[in-house]
């Protein structure tokens, strides 16, 4: 949805909500990850996500209002491109969760198999 001046508040809160949604999980963060390194907390990200958030987010886009500046929060958090090969993994549901980290693999590990000595024909005697 594009963001328009014509949006409510509430309306415009979780359109933003959303999208910075879309945008932590297609960088597979999750909501206490993301907490962690913006320095807020767990329900900070929930509510933002969510579209329920404070008086004063409410009171900036009022602002943003009489500046005529709503227009830009659609260039400031785009919504997300979605990827070909998610879009088919996913099958049309939209992505719920960020996936866990992956344990680092062994020094020198490729994920090949190593090559097994070629077969010869051995005659007995």
């Amino acid at each position: 949805m594009k963001i328009t001046p014509t949006l409510t508040d509430e309306r415009l809160l979780q359109e933003l909500g959303a999208r910075l949604a879309a945008l932590r999980l297609a960088r597979n963060l999750t909501q206490a990850g993301l907490a962690e390194q913006a320095g807020v907390s767990k329900r900070t990200i929930e509510r933002l996500e969510s579209g329920a958030v404070a008086a004063q987010l409410t009171a900036f886009l009022r602002v943003c209002r009489v500046l005529d500046l709503v227009e830009g929060l659609d260039a400031m958090i785009p919504p997300p491109a979605a990827s070909p090969v998610a879009a088919l993994q996913q099958q049309g549901q939209p992505r719920q969760r960020a996936s866990r980290r992956r344990a680092p693999k062994a020094p020198g590990f490729t994920g090949v198999a190593e090559p097994t000595p070629a077969w010869t024909w051995v005659d007995k005697p």
